[in-house]
């Protein structure tokens, strides 16, 4: 499985970004996917996660009502949408696929750095 998350960048304090995450060597539609970060002298961190068809979505409480989890089973493509960024968001973010609903695979992350 070979996950490549990209999108990242610089984005002032209320800016928006939309990250993408592509997959392969997988039935891509079977699984959940996720978003993770982790953040300058963190631990890791749940963002967000959506089941196969894309009918069922769970954030952290943290980017409730910002971030926007979707996805697009005939591209093998995972998106994370998010908005109204503020400095605390800044992290690695990564996708990951789920197996027995646990994240499982992960692919190299994309950095996010929100200025004030």
């Amino acid at each position: 499985v070979q996950l490549q998350a990209f999108g990242g960048g610089l984005v002032q304090a209320g800016g928006s970004l939309r990250l993408s995450c592509a997959a392969s060597g997988r039935t891509f539609s079977s699984y959940q996917m996720g978003w993770f970060r982790r953040a300058p002298g963190k631990e890791r961190e749940f963002v967000a996660r959506i089941n196969g068809s894309g009918s069922s979505t769970y954030y952290a409480d943290s980017v409730k009502g910002r971030f926007t989890v979707s996805r697009d089973n005939a591209k093998n493509t995972v998106y994370l949408q998010m908005n109204s960024l503020k400095p605390e968001d800044t992290a690695v973010y990564s996708c990951a696929s789920y197996r027995d609903y646990q994240p499982a695979y992960w692919g190299q992350g994309t950095q996010v750095t929100v200025s004030s």
